[in-house]
């Protein structure tokens, strides 16, 4: 498809990434002037891996696969909560050849059994916690070949990471592998379906880092990054990853579920320079009675990503903390960020203009690209697209289609290509004949000061007709009805986009992401 003036794209930086090329390898040896520095502090103990540590214990246990008699492109599903030993095991993976397979560790026994028979891992990588969850699915597993757990006594047969570490010797040289071999699988959410093993290459890791950690964040060596997002995410795996590990950066890693209490202590004790979250959290955070002041805290800059950041919270946090929030979007078929606000850039209430090096461009229900303030699908063409979804071809070509990977969100372009968020395509409302994004109705809803959190599915009147209806937060000893919700959300938008009935829930469902699960409400 021709690209017209609706593709506002920036001219790619030219990365230079050889045809032989392991991403473990090249992020792991740029550090031998900072071996000493810690790579990675675990926000607990406080232990913490220094760079020639993390280098070190990567090479062992990469060693350790090849002799337990894992190949080159086996799989490994790694399940693990976040900690010190997290990195060295994806790391090492890399290094062996070895393909990591990171999955999301709040899943139910049978998602992982889907996973594992799905991917046909050979190896399974998984924290003690976790092992009661695999345990009684593991026999329906037939590639499964050895299981290796954070901890000695997890199951009979299984191999400690720290002790592979300790008795294998390092490996001598990475694997001879290519920009363009696989290097990573993440799996999809699978809200809409089964989970999608999404392929990843070598390439993909160092173009985000490039892209997005250096050239937007500006990271450098001298920062402390946290990210509440977890490792096993695209978003995490970027933000305390591979984005750290490029430039020389600090990592705080905290395995436990990251609360604003938790969130808070962990940047007053470490100071963390960079903070990466969600809206919900950011939302938390302002409403958490004990947070701490700006003084007592020594942020430069914050990222939100998962779901649109509402602009109320954006102004409120930016007025507390003195510090921007870079709201984007990202995608685990993408892999990290394509389109977000950028530093001195910041417009609340748009997830700001495509990333430098990255194209992007809004299609309509036709197929043909939409002007300036319509509202069409977003699609992305960049260096770090997905290769496939793995054994889904026909979900493949739908979602990969040439060089454009569709998101499934709705979006509209203003004149200075700034992007609104106008809520996934499959969750778009068709009232009196005309669409209403759930979103818009949610942030309205925001923007009233008893609300803490919003959702707005369809549900059918009487005469079966879709209407918007409102699931509703509100903030602790706030009361408010819904007679003065519905007035509200008419004060700001058109008439009919107002809710038809209004829910006050304790909370609302959500992924690990912090994604609300609309489809749970809908249900």
């Amino acid at each position: 498809m021709h690209l017209s003036q609706a593709d506002h794209s920036v001219t790619p930086p030219l990365i230079d990434i050889p045809r032989v090329y392991n991403a473990a390898a090249d992020l792991l040896l740029r550090h031998s002037v900072r071996a000493d520095k810690a790579a990675y502090v675990d926000a607990v103990s406080g232990a913490s891996l220094s760079y020639s540590q993390l280098n070190e214990q990567s090479h062992r246990f990469a060693q350790a696969l090849l002799n337990l008699g894992l190949q080159q492109e086996d799989r490994v599903l790694l399940c693990m909560h976040d900690s010190l030993q997290w990195p060295v095991a994806f790391l090492g993976c890399m290094l062996a050849g070895v393909v990591p397979v990171a999955v999301n560790t709040l899943l139910t026994s049978q998602d992982y059994a889907f996973m594992l028979q799905d991917s046909r891992s050979r190896g399974l990588l998984v924290s003690k916690a976790l092992w009661p969850v695999f345990e009684p699915v593991i026999d329906q597993c037939p590639h499964l070949k050895c299981i290796l757990t954070d901890a000695t006594d997890t199951v009979p047969g299984a191999k400690a990471v720290t002790e592979l570490i300790q008795q294998n010797p390092p490996l001598a040289n990475a694997a001879h592998t290519l920009a363009d071999d696989v290097c990573c699988w993440l799996y999809s959410s699978g809200s809409t379906g089964s989970p999608k093993g999404t392929v990843h290459l070598h390439s993909h890791i160092i173009q985000t880092a490039e892209l997005y950690g250096r050239a937007v964040l500006g990271l450098q060596e001298n920062d402390v990054v946290f990210s509440a997002a977890k490792l096993f995410f695209a978003y995490g795996l970027g933000n305390a990853l591979s984005f750290p590990l490029a430039v020389g950066a600090t990592t705080v890693l905290l395995g436990a579920r990251p609360t604003p209490a938790d969130v808070f202590h962990v940047m007053q004790t470490h100071q963390p320079t960079v903070f990466y979250g969600v809206p919900t959290l950011f939302a938390g955070l302002l409403a958490h009675a004990g947070r701490p002041s700006a003084q007592q805290l020594n942020l430069r800059v914050c990222t939100s990503a998962g779901e649109a950041l509402p602009a109320e919270i954006g102004h409120k946090w930016q007025a507390e903390y003195g510090v921007e929030i870079l709201d984007g979007i990202g995608s685990t078929e993408m892999l990290h960020i394509f389109l977000s606000n950028q530093p001195g850039r910041v417009r609340y209430g748009t997830t700001g203009q495509a990333v430098p090096g990255y194209r992007l461009r809004l299609v309509n229900d036709q197929g043909a690209e939409c002007g300036v303030g319509e509202l069409g699908e977003l699609q992305i063409s960049g260096p770090s697209s997905a290769l496939m979804y793995w054994n889904n071809r026909e979900k493949t070509k739908h979602t990969f289609a040439g060089e454009w990977t569709r998101s499934g969100d709705k979006y509209s372009r203003d004149a200075d290509g700034y992007y609104t968020y106008g809520g996934r395509s499959d969750d778009m409302l068709k009232v009196g004949g005309i669409y209403v994004s759930p979103f818009e109705v949610e942030a309205s809803l925001m923007t009233h000061p008893a609300v803490l959190e919003a959702a707005v599915v369809g549900q059918a009147d009487e005469e079966g007709l879709v209407k918007p209806k409102a699931y509703v937060v509100l903030k602790p000893g706030q009361v408010v009805d819904d007679t003065e919700l519905k007035a509200h959300v008419k004060s700001q938008l058109a008439p009919y986009k107002y809710p038809r009935w209004v829910a006050f829930v304790p909370e609302l469902p959500k992924t690990a992401t912090g994604k609300i699960q609309r489809f749970k409400l809908r249900a």
